[in-house]
């Protein structure tokens, strides 16, 4: 097959960018793959974190793409358009994350020619934090795709209810298989300059309100000095009221903060260092860093809500609480660490997602569906 993949790449940096870069590499191991991008994918001002771009010393897949799109210059959604029905792809692959995008997706999709066929990877159909205005505009580029795969069951609820008709696929997120396998633990926290005899609580990734980093700080207030929590990621937005409740907590002498966008070279160090990934999202549909935890085998604690409960229950890799409070989450990481085996048996499942969810097995099911189309 003949397959256009439009969507950041480098130079972006970020998870997005990475599971596409890892994508055009397994699909292009069968069949002819190009990839297009942006010129401009957020004007500055509306970016919340720091940069966009990949620094000098992170460690990434470079992509060769033709950089053709900007979301604020609808020009060059006629541009991009031109450039994907001069390729002539049979598929068109466009990930799908948020509304502002759905404008310039939207109406590319209605420029092409009809032997192209448009299938959108959609990772949220509806945003965790949502306007009045991000279903209509789904609704407007969801129109002009031919078909979908999401990687979980609550957007795939979402996705319907957008458009009942929709030709759907779901397709469990793959594991980010890039990273460089774990560490010793106590070589990972000497490199972090992080105490070794605590029990250590990972929160990794963007940070934004409703992961619930929060609640996890305030949690420490009621944990004893055997824990250490470790913060890593950039703030999507001010970090401040996180600084606040960390200089009243407690046990702030055992919390350390890593506020930066996570070079891959770190992430493995990191889960190495870690005893548990602690997720504790006030909503969710689906989440990467699980993936990212079953590809270095770190066992999690998890609030149950959308797919992210019901995948860690369902393939028995951590605890999953009731819901995202400080009560419960305190019990929880407690209730974690007293019974060994168990995390013994957490980190063997852990080993079998990461088999099963390759990415070899991703690509292929999707051909195939594409073959359907």
């Amino acid at each position: 097959m003949k397959i256009a993949i439009l969507s950041p790449f480098y130079p972006y940096r970020g998870g997005l960018a990475q599971l596409n870069a890892r994508l055009y590499t397994e699909l292009g191991k069968r069949n002819e793959v190009k990839a297009f991008s942006f010129t401009t994918l957020y004007p500055n001002f509306l970016f919340p974190g720091k940069t966009q771009y990949v620094s000098e010393n992170d460690s990434v897949t470079v992509v060769e793409s033709e950089r053709v799109l900007n979301t604020v210059n609808p020009f060059t959604y006629i541009k991009t358009a031109r450039a994907i029905n001069k390729y002539s792809p049979d598929i068109l692959i466009i990930p799908y994350w948020m509304s502002f995008m759905a404008p310039a997706y939207g109406t590319i999709c209605r420029l092409l020619k009809k032997k192209t066929k448009v299938v959108s990877l959609v990772h949220n159909a509806i945003p965790h934090e949502r306007t009045l205005i991000d279903k209509p505009l789904a609704r407007y580029f969801f129109s002009g795709c031919d078909a979908f795969i999401v990687m979980s069951e609550p957007v795939e609820k979402d996705l319907l209810s957008l458009r009942k008709d929709a030709k759907v696929q779901l397709q469990p997120h793959p594991i980010y298989d890039h990273y460089a396998e774990r560490i010793d633990r106590s070589q990972a926290c000497d490199n972090l300059g992080i105490k070794k005899d605590k029990k250590n609580l990972l929160f990794f990734g963007l940070i934004r309100d409703y992961k619930g980093l929060d609640i996890l700080i305030e949690s420490m207030n009621l944990l004893d000095d055997n824990y250490q929590l470790i913060i890593a990621g950039e703030s999507y937005g001010s970090f401040d009221r996180y600084n606040k409740l960390i200089n009243e907590s407690l046990r702030k002498d055992n919390i350390v903060v890593f506020e930066q966008y996570i070079p891959d070279e770190m992430v493995s160090i990191l889960f190495s260092a870690a005893d548990t990934l602690v997720l504790p999202y006030r909503s969710a549909t689906q989440s990467g860093v699980v993936a990212l935890a079953y590809q270095l085998e770190l066992p999690m604690i998890a609030t149950n809500v959308g797919a992210l409960g019901s995948a860690v229950k369902e393939a028995q890799t951590g605890l999953v609480i009731p819901s995202a409070t400080v009560e419960y989450l305190s019990e929880g990481i407690n209730e974690f660490f007293v019974n060994r085996e168990q995390i013994t048996i957490y980190k063997e499942n852990t080993k079998k997602e990461k088999s099963r969810l390759s990415w070899d097995n991703f690509a292929r099911s999707i051909e195939k569906f594409f073959m359907e189309l």
